[in-house]
């Protein structure tokens, strides 16, 4: 685990102000740099040490075979895997004859700062070599949001006290060996086929390489071009071979002298495109990049945040390591989406290999709701992506026999690649869940041509997939039978509350969108008997409710199982899934992540105060969060019920997931959901935002560590500021026109005018739930010593 203080903490930055080889890989994942479609971790600039290297492109991956005891009908019979690419990073430091590695010689100062204003990875660095020569060492690294295919790093060596030779070698570096011990299966598979090479050049400033996977059939290429500065006298050479393109530069600098290379870096890749149009697409790229120039890149990287952060920016008084927390995840959110146009945004975004590199769920259901308030771009690119895999998805339907769409449950290039049926194929909810993430986006934008030509067919075929999956029972409910949820301890059940609520939306949805598009719908075969059999089938949707109990159950039979014995659970046997069989768990009352809990976030109107009250109270003890995905959840819907605190320490376990690693896996790469639910649990729980039929609600009410909350919006074209203190909310628009909106159910109209403030009602809760033995989050207690420039907050 990353230990306080790893990181200093400050409102605009993440700092390391000693390098600790112990946590190496997990401080590459936390400064990777991305803009959605390259990912470049936090690698040292010299390549070794490293944790695990990592230069990513999105959507490039290789096909590796699935292995099954048993053969059986539609299991999939390759997964994909992300590859690491070309690593355009290394810049490798002579000094006399001695190579520039931290673990040998002497350390004086090493400190790394990712720049969340700016949008650059800054590291500097004193060194005395073991023959006794002393450098400092100076790098600014960035992958820009504005020239999509470019990364470009600024290097500087300074002798300090003697002249010396310094030799300095930017490369290009493809079949780097990576190690890859990993017994958790969350972990990316093994890949041993190599990239194989197509072409290799190095001459003058420039070096260029273009390989092409053995399997998946795409071509990439990776070329660099430099800038050098230095005394006059200085001696270039360029060498290339395979695997690897070379600029050497070797010049006697003085001290107060320094020799400089601007490094421009660019990537692309096709599985169209020939080996001569890759080449010239990324000397094309770097031709821009060099006009550009390295101050050029510089001002449109922070013109690009400044433009995100005026709309997105997030405001914390009392707490400043939640401020940084929440700052680290917008700006990782960005990345992982920015540049993406038309890809996917995947679980751990571009900055490391877990997950296999795959996206799930958790694009659609809890990082696409965030950029839709803060770059809602971002999101129709996301979407888009969607619906260009929608054929797959008819075929995947087909080969299940059913009608519609049925889109992977995690996959790079569309093809499913989960080969285990109960826990994750069996989750047909990820479907709906594409279509509330085209509902939402609709609804925050007015954006009626996106809804036409993109929204509408992924609405219509998963409303077809349904009605083909669910049926009528005798009494005329609509019954969805023999599915997961959002909760993977429980596999297989009958009529899901979340997937059946989520199911519900998608039907009438995509009715009411036929009826705005009618023509578009007509191309897509739709006929008005089977919109009213989604309606009917949304009409009668059964939603289980145990009246014994008087709650929701998770699903039909989820709250007659015998409660799991949490008693005899050891604190080491989590997470459960690594030590128990899912013969035990699937036929327990215990969750791995909230379910019906998110099921309330997402359908606030579905459910009474009361009920949601109840629901939270009985949940709380059987949810033992051996997911990310669960903390913002339980932190929204304990704000909403009253449990202030409890949503304060929730609010705490999301934000700091990957800065102080606790799921101890922060090394594979970030949590994208849980870096979105930090936001989440800030603006939709402390907040009190909803949004739903179009409109927006709010129902704020702060936790005692919080003193002040502002956070900025997107909606329907405007930009709109909420400021909330003890007591009140205030609320205004940047800009656009008049906004009605409603505060506590009181309906007040919005302007850019002034403000509107209103008091914030008490509100009073019920008994403290408790969570499972050992498995409550941590309690927080924001206590900032500003002398000391670190956060005492307990988490």
């Amino acid at each position: 685990m990353i230990q306080h203080p790893a990181f200093k903490v400050e409102e605009w930055s993440v700092r390391e102000t000693k390098l600790h080889l112990d946590v190496l890989a997990q401080t590459e994942s936390i400064f990777a740099l991305s803009n959605g479609h390259i990912g470049l971790r936090g690698n040292l600039d010299e390549g070794e040490p490293h944790g695990l290297p990592g230069s990513y492109l999105n959507s490039v991956y290789e096909l590796h075979p699935l292995p099954y005891a048993e053969s059986a009908y539609g299991n999939p019979e390759s997964g994909q895997t992300i590859i690491n690419v070309t690593n355009g990073k290394l810049i490798r430091l002579n000094v006399e004859d001695e190579p520039f590695d931290i673990r040998y010689g002497t350390i004086h100062s090493h400190e790394r700062e990712l720049d969340l204003r700016n949008g650059v990875l800054r590291r500097s660095v004193c060194w005395t070599s073991p023959a006794g020569q002393t450098v400092k060492v100076t790098s600014t690294r960035l992958v820009s949001f504005t020239q999509r295919a470019i990364a470009a790093i600024n290097y500087e060596v300074e002798p300090v006290d003697t002249p010396m030779r310094i030799v300095l070698q930017s490369e290009l570096v493809a079949n780097e060996e990576i190690s890859t011990k990993q017994d958790d299966p969350r972990a990316a598979s093994t890949i041993t086929k190599q990239l194989v090479s197509e072409e290799n050049h190095a001459k003058g400033m420039l070096g260029l390489l273009i390989h092409h996977t053995q399997e998946s059939g795409l071509r990439i290429g990776a070329a660099m071009d430099h800038v050098i500065e230095g005394p006059e006298e200085m001696a270039v050479d360029a060498d290339s071979s395979h695997d690897i393109a070379r600029l050497t530069v070797t010049a006697q600098v003085k001290p107060g002298e320094k020799i400089r290379i601007v490094k421009f870096i660019a990537y692309g890749w096709s599985s169209l495109r020939s080996r001569p149009a890759i080449h010239d697409q990324v000397i094309a790229a770097l031709s821009a990049a060099r006009l550009t120039g390295w101050e050029g890149l510089l001002a449109e990287q922070r013109a690009y945040l400044n433009a995100f952060w005026g709309r997105s920016d997030v405001e914390i008084e009392g707490d400043p390591q939640i401020q940084q927390a929440v700052r680290f995840a917008l700006f990782h959110v960005l990345q992982a989406g920015a540049r993406g146009e038309h890809r996917p945004i995947p679980a751990k975004g571009l900055t490391g290999p877990g997950y296999d590199g795959h996206t799930f769920w958790d694009t659609e259901i809890f990082v696409l709701p965030v950029l839709t308030f803060t770059q809602p771009s971002v999101v129709a690119d996301a979407l888009y992506w969607r619906y260009s895999i929608l054929d797959q998805a008819r075929e995947r339907a087909r080969l299940l026999g059913l009608k519609g769409a049925t889109f992977p449950w995690r996959t790079i290039a569309g093809e499913e690649c989960s080969g285990y049926w109960p826990a994750s194929v069996a989750a047909f909810h990820i479907n709906a869940d594409i279509a509330y993430a085209v509902v939402h986006y609709v609804g925050a934008t007015n954006d009626l041509k996106f809804e036409q030509e993109v929204g509408l067919p992924l609405l219509v075929e998963t409303a077809r997939l349904w009605r083909s999956l669910g049926c009528e029972d005798a009494e005329g409910k609509f019954r969805i039978d023999g599915v997961t949820g959002p909760d993977e301890y429980s596999a297989l059940a009958d009529n899901n509350v979340y997937t059946n609520l989520m199911a519900q939306l998608n039907l009438r949805a995509a009715a009411e969108a036929v009826e705005r598009h009618p023509k578009a719908a007509h191309k897509l075969n739709v006929k008005d008997e089977e919109v009213k059999s989604w309606l009917s089938a949304a009409e009668n949707m059964l939603l289980p409710y145990d009246k014994r109990l008087k709650v929701t159950p998770q699903d039909e039979n989820f709250t007659k199982h015998e409660v799991w014995d949490f008693s005899q659970t050891k604190k080491d046997d989590y997470p459960l899934f690594l030590h128990y069989h899912y013969v035990h768990l699937y036929r327990k009352q215990v969750v791995k992540q909230a379910d019906l809990v998110l099921a309330m976030q997402l359908f606030s109107s579905a459910f009474s105060a009361e009920l949601k009250a109840r629901n939270f109270a009985y949940y709380e003890p059987l949810t033992v969060r051996d997911s990310s995905l669960s903390a913002s959840t339980q932190a929204v819907l304990a704000a909403e019920v009253g449990h202030l605190q409890l949503a304060y320490d929730y609010l705490g376990e999301a934000a700091l997931m990957d800065l102080y690693n606790l799921e101890h896996n922060t090394q594979d790469g970030l949590h994208m959901a849980s870096l979105a639910g930090s936001w989440t649990a800030l603006v939709a729980g402390l907040g009190g935002l909803r949004c739903q039929d179009g409109s927006l609600t709010f129902a704020p009410h702060l936790s005692k560590g919080i003193t002040r909350l502002v956070f900025r919006i997107c909606f329907k074209g405007r930009c709109l500021l909420v400021e909330i203190k003890p007591g009140e909310a205030s609320y205004r628009l940047l800009d656009g026109d008049p906004l009605q909106t409603w505060h506590h159910g009181q309906k007040i109209t919005l302007s850019t005018k002034e403000a509107t403030t209103r008091p914030i009602p008490p509100i009073k809760a019920g008994a403290p739930p408790r969570q499972p033995a050992g498995r409550a989050p941590a309690h927080r207690e924001a206590v900032y010593d500003s002398s000391s420039g670190s956060s005492n907050s307990m988490s």
